[in-house]
C-alpha cells in the first residue's frame, strides 16, 4: 500500500534537531526565564542581520506583526490601506483591527502578487500604506511598488509571512519596505512549534515604538503611555527558531530542488507550473500549479493519499467578513481561485515522492 504524502512533513523536519531542541528547552525550564529573554533578543539580532536591516521586534504571531506595524505608523479609523485580495485573510484582517479600511488590489495572473499597475488606481487621499504580500515564496515586484509608493509619499509594509529568505535583485525581501512582517507558524519556511512573528525596520524610532506596543504600551515597567498588546515571542519558540534558522538556507534550497523536480516531471502536461519572476529568488513556501477542472484533480490526489490544497478558495474581497465594504473588481483573483492547486512542498520531499505525485497527475490528465 502506498504511503501517504502530506502537504508538509513537520515530523521529518523536526526529527534531526529533536534532541538538541529538548536539551535547550530543559535549560530554559531550569532557568525559568520564559518571556523577552536572551533567546528572543538573539533571534531578533540574527534575523535582522540576515535580512540586512537594523531592527527586529519579536511578537506573538504573524498577524500581530501586521497589527503592530500598522499601529507603529499610527494608522487607524478614516485611513485606507491597499492590500492584495488573493492572500490569507490576516493581511486585511490586521487593517480592520486598527479601524482602517482595507482596499483590495488584484494580482498578477502569473506571479500571484500585486503590481504597481493594480495598486496605482486604488491610491486616494486616505491611503496611508500599501502592503504587498510575497505570496507562495515569490517576491512581489518591489522596485516598481517602491517607486509608486515614494511618488505618493506612502509607506510600504512587506508581508513576508511566506517568503523569508527570498531575494529580489540580490536584496532580501523584508529589507525593502518601511516595515516588514514575518510569521513563524509551523508550516512556514522558518516555522516554530507554535505561533510567533516578527517586525523588521531600519527606523530606530519605529522599533522603539514596536517594543512598547507589543508589551501593553509600556516602555518602563508599570508605566503605560498608550494602550498596547500582550504580544511577546516566548523563549521556547525563540530557541526553536534559532536552531532552525541555522539551516534555513538549506531548507529553502531543498524547496527549490523539489520545485525543479516538479517542473521537469510536469513540463509536458496541460497545466501551468509556477512562474519565476525575472531577478527574483523564489523560496517555494508553496508549489502552486494552475489547471482547468482543478477540483477533479484535487479529488484524485486525495484518493491516492497525496496532500494538496487550494490557497485561496475565496479571495478576501469576497469574504463575508468584509461584506460591509464597497465591492471590489478583481477578475484575476476570481479566476485564480478556480485554477490554483498547491502540491506537497517541504525541504525533505524526495524525488520518489515527486515522481509518484507527478505520475498520479499524469494518469489523471491522460484518463488513466
Amino acid at each position: 500500500m502506498e504511503q501517504q504524502i502530506p502537504m508538509v512533513d513537520l515530523r521529518a523536519h523536526f526529527a534531526p534537531l529533536r534532541a538538541e531542541i529538548l536539551e535547550g528547552v530543559g535549560e530554559i525550564l531550569d532557568q525559568a526565564g520564559f518571556i523577552l529573554g536572551a533567546h528572543g533578543r538573539s533571534l531578533e539580532a540574527e534575523l535582522s542581520e540576515y535580512l540586512g536591516v537594523a531592527h527586529g521586534v519579536g511578537c506573538a504571531s504573524g498577524t500581530d506583526a501586521l497589527l503592530l506595524a500598522l499601529r507603529a505608523l499610527d494608522i487607524g479609523p478614516g485611513d485606507e490601506v491597499i492590500v492584495p485580495t488573493f492572500t490569507f485573510i490576516a493581511t486585511a484582517e490586521a487593517v480592520r483591527y486598527v479601524g482602517a479600511t482595507p482596499v483590495f488590489a488584484d494580482v498578477d495572473a502569473e506571479y500571484f502578487c500585486v503590481t504597481a499597475e493594480s495598486v496605482a488606481p486604488l491610491i486616494s487621499k486616505r491611503t496611508r500604506a500599501i502592503i504587498p504580500v510575497h505570496l507562495y515564496g515569490q517576491p512581489a515586484p518591489m522596485p516598481e511598488l517602491l517607486q509608486l509608493a515614494e511618488q505618493h509619499g506612502i509607506p510600504l509594509i512587506e508581508d513576508m509571512a511566506q517568503a523569508i529568505g527570498a531575494r529580489f535583485n540580490d536584496q532580501r525581501v523584508g529589507s525593502f519596505g518601511r516595515l516588514a512582517c514575518v510569521s513563524f507558524f509551523p508550516s512556514k519556511n522558518l516555522g516554530g512549534a507554535g505561533d510567533g512573528g516578527m517586525v523588521f525596520t531600519q527606523d530606530e524610532a519605529l522599533a522603539t515604538r514596536l517594543r512598547g506596543l507589543r508589551n501593553h504600551g509600556s516602555w518602563q515597567t508599570y508605566e503605560h503611555e498608550v494602550l498596547g498588546y500582550n504580544s511577546r515571542l516566548d523563549e521556547i519558540q525563540a530557541l526553536i527558531l534559532r536552531k532552525l534558522f541555522r539551516q534555513m538556507d538549506e531548507y529553502n534550497a531543498g524547496r527549490r530542488r523539489a520545485a525543479g523536480l516538479y517542473d521537469a516531471a510536469l513540463q509536458d502536461l496541460s497545466l501551468q507550473v509556477p512562474m519565476r519572476r525575472a531577478g527574483a529568488e523564489h523560496v517555494f513556501h508553496q508549489y502552486t500549479i494552475q489547471i482547468d477542472e482543478r477540483d477533479a484533480l484535487r479529488a484524485r490526489l486525495h484518493a491516492e493519499k497525496i496532500g494538496c490544497g487550494v490557497y485561496y478558495p475565496i479571495p478576501c474581497h469576497q469574504q463575508r467578513a468584509f461584506a460591509d465594504l464597497a465591492p471590489s473588481h478583481c477578475p484575476v483573483a476570481e479566476r485564480l481561485k478556480e485554477r490554483v492547486l498547491s502540491l506537497p512542498m517541504f525541504p525533505e520531499l524526495s524525488s520518489a515522492q515527486v515522481e509518484r505525485i507527478a505520475g498520479v497527475i499524469r494518469a489523471h490528465l491522460q484518463g488513466g
